[in-house]
């Protein structure tokens, strides 16, 4: 859905100021060159159940219904994209996977996986996103050809069923990149109504040179998926770099963990403000939160921000030592 909230009011002023008709002051309006518009888009923030063990069949099967019934949930609140956390599919346990494990971690025996239950249900999720015409991003392991180690991913699913792109962790933990995934190499983007989103995963929220590198491809908004921590370990520091990447680089940040640390830090979407736009509820279950996110093409603190990080203040540096030109106090 494409709105501008202030289009009314132009048309109104104009009218009252030429005596125009509404209608020849709205044809007038829409001609103006570079007129600024505003977008916007209904989005649905998930948590959901963590399910870690890929040799359980069961639980791969519980994982995708519960994925279907909060896009279904989302569906009926009038959103166009839902977005759902790192491993919402199944987050492999690093000592489940270890061929020396479960005591010793070590590299991860990928055999164990159920990779074709697995793709069932990928499949069974990207036909149920064509029939609701919602577009879902989720988190899920991308097998690739052996020996090489798996992705850790966020696919990007249409309102047409289609997999638009897939976004592969690029700054991985110690422990994933010595025993489990092979790490990504891009960012990537896509757009959905006119605004540009951008995907982040897993423990890159530490790094503001992921989030800095997406302000630089004009994102409105970056989507970071994590498995986060049980409630005696919550991801405290996530939360507060997600407000602080939104405020710093003037977009908005989807962060989606898993249900159990909801009870200290549920999943939200944080505003180009800095503060929570909207968050799961704390009960540690599997939920979804919706909110409008819109652009701010007249807002002053991009454009701002950008002449500050380039050569603004070089022309007014001073050259030399500031300690000898005679002014020094002390």
């Amino acid at each position: 859905m494409t709105q501008n909230g202030n289009l009314k009011r132009l048309v109104r002023a104009r009218a009252a100021k030429t005596g125009e008709s509404y209608t020849a002051a709205l044809q007038h309006i829409r001609q103006l060159p570079d007129e600024p518009v505003i977008r916007s888009i209904r989005i649905a923030v998930a948590q959901t159940s963590l399910f870690n063990d890929p040799r359980d069949i069961s639980a791969l099967r519980a994982s995708g219904s519960e994925m279907r019934r909060l896009m279904e949930e989302a569906h009926t609140t009038g959103a166009r994209l839902i977005h759902f956390p790192e491993g919402a599919t199944c987050s492999p346990n690093k000592r489940i996977m270890s061929e020396n494990g479960p005591r010793e971690i070590g590299p991860s025996d990928w055999t164990r996986c159920e990779w074709s239950v697995l793709r069932e249900e990928l499949e069974a999720t990207r036909k149920f996103a064509s029939e609701l015409k919602l577009w879902t991003i989720f988190g899920s392991v991308h097998q690739l050809t052996s020996p090489h180690r798996p992705h850790n991913s966020l696919y990007v699913i249409s309102d047409r069923g289609e997999l638009v792109t897939r976004y592969d962790e690029r700054l991985l933990s110690n422990t994933k990149v010595s025993f489990m995934y092979s790490p990504g190499k891009n960012p990537v983007t896509f757009e959905v109504d006119g605004l540009r989103f951008g995907c982040s995963m897993g423990m890159e929220l530490h790094y503001p040179e992921i989030f800095t590198e997406y302000e630089r491809h004009d994102v409105d908004c970056v989507l970071f998926s994590t498995t986060g921590e049980t409630p005696s370990k919550p991801s405290l520091a996530f939360a507060a770099e997600a407000l602080g990447h939104a405020a710093s680089n003037s977009y908005w940040i989807s962060f989606s963990a898993h249900a159990p640390q909801s009870v200290t830090v549920p999943s939200g979407i944080a505003a180009p403000d800095g503060q929570w736009a909207v968050r799961c509820p704390t009960s540690g279950e599997a939920a979804i939160a919706v909110t409008t996110i819109r652009n701010d093409p007249v807002s002053p603190a991009r454009p701002w921000r950008r002449n500050a990080r380039a050569d603004l203040y070089t022309p007014h540096q001073i050259d030399g030592d500031p300690r000898s030109d005679g002014r020094n106090l002390f």
